[in-house]
């Protein structure tokens, strides 16, 4: 039985190979390690630059309109435009923040206290049909039995209590980062055209130049829907109501107004929360038959606020399932905090809708416009 020879070229070439295959080892090797570095270092900043980049592509049409006025000034527009936002969103939603975290802190402080108070139920809860006794057994036992109720909760409480000081202790820092992300937002603004430019070059070089444009203008269709129609209109909406809670004295006021926020962005009628805010105003007796008009109107046209503010910022919804830009608002804020709730939403109703159209586009038709030129 005789070996094979090999011969001198198939050496060579084996070799030129090997070593090839060594060099693209390394080079990927050092292309992944830099990434990780990269990632690593900007981590840190990854929520407020993500911010920013939304509120930049939402409020650059603005900012275009702002800057015509201004002889083309990009700088100035968008300097102006920071200052109003800060003014305008900011402040009031540092308000807001701080009366939540002040309720929170005091609802932790009388449940380790054993002083929270269930109220007794009003005798014709008793009376709605189905539930009604149920629902007036489980009040009247809360209101009698309330500490032995919360024992036998306790570690539950205990956790809920540890991320709800955490959620509080981050307020401060939530404004901070708020604040911090307009500013760049600003600085983005003004250099938006070439940003724009960048994204259809990523964009393109992802998907192709064709695919690239198209791309780039549905995530920037995305996000203003989202921020503007979904979200924008959510928190404008919790931020009235939450100022007319905290001006009126009704209690939870920052809490009930994040309940507003969620509700909102589900695209459930703020009215769920208002209405009975309004109740207690009236038959708390803490209030003047007039004062008692006053804040039921306010209450009453804030809770409606929604109807009048989908027209006026966008004149139609997002083009994508409630439940995601939902899971996206929540995921976010169990991962990043108050700012993370935009943020998630936008992400994750952007990713769905470059999923749809990926799916959407059939691999086996190429376009024209995606060969490479020919010479």
């Amino acid at each position: 039985m005789t070996t094979p020879t090999v011969s001198k070229a198939d050496l060579i070439l084996e070799t030129r190979l090997s070593r090839k295959l060594i060099d693209v080892f390394i080079r990927a090797g050092l292309v992944l390690a830099l990434t990780l570095l990269c990632f690593r270092i900007f981590a840190p900043f990854v929520t407020m630059m993500a911010w920013a980049l939304i509120l930049a592509v939402t409020l650059y049409p603005g900012h275009q309109a702002l800057a015509r006025r201004l002889n083309d000034k990009q700088g100035m527009a968008a300097t102006l435009l920071v200052l109003v936002g800060i003014a305008v969103i900011v402040l009031p939603m540092a308000v807001v923040l701080a009366s939540m975290g002040d309720s929170v802190h005091e609802i932790i402080e009388r449940v380790r206290d054993n002083t929270f108070a269930i109220p007794a139920p009003p005798a014709r809860v008793a009376e709605l049909p189905v539930v009604g006794a149920k629902v007036h057994d489980a009040w009247t036992l809360a209101h009698e039995d309330l500490p032995s109720i919360l024992q036998r909760m306790q570690p539950q409480l205990g956790e809920l209590a540890a991320k709800s000081l955490e959620m509080v202790a981050s307020i401060a820092g939530t404004v901070l980062l708020f604040m911090a992300s307009f500013i760049i937002a600003g600085v983005i603004m003004a250099f938006g055209e070439s940003g724009a430019q960048a994204a259809r070059e990523i964009f393109g070089r992802i998907v192709g130049p064709q695919r690239g444009v198209e791309f780039a203008r549905l995530s920037t269709a995305t996000i203003r829907a989202v921020s503007l129609g979904v979200v924008g209109v959510a928190f404008i909406q919790a931020m009235v109501v939450g100022i007319v809670m905290i001006i009126a004295a009704v209690p939870f006021a920052g809490v009930l107004a994040m309940v507003v926020l969620v509700l909102g962005i589900a695209q459930v009628p703020a009215l769920l929360v208002t209405v009975p805010v309004i109740a207690y105003i009236w038959m708390s007796g803490d209030y003047s038959t007039v004062s008692a008009i006053v804040y039921t109107v306010l209450l009453g046209v804030a809770g409606m606020l929604d109807n009048v503010l989908k027209p006026l910022l966008l004149g139609r919804g997002v083009d994508a399932p409630m439940p995601v830009v939902l899971l996206g608002a929540l995921g976010g804020l169990a991962g990043a905090g108050i700012l993370g709730m935009f943020i998630g939403a936008t992400a994750l109703t952007l990713g769905y809708q470059i999923l749809m159209k990926w799916v959407a586009t059939d691999p086996d038709v190429v376009d024209e416009s995606d060969l490479p030129p020919t010479t």
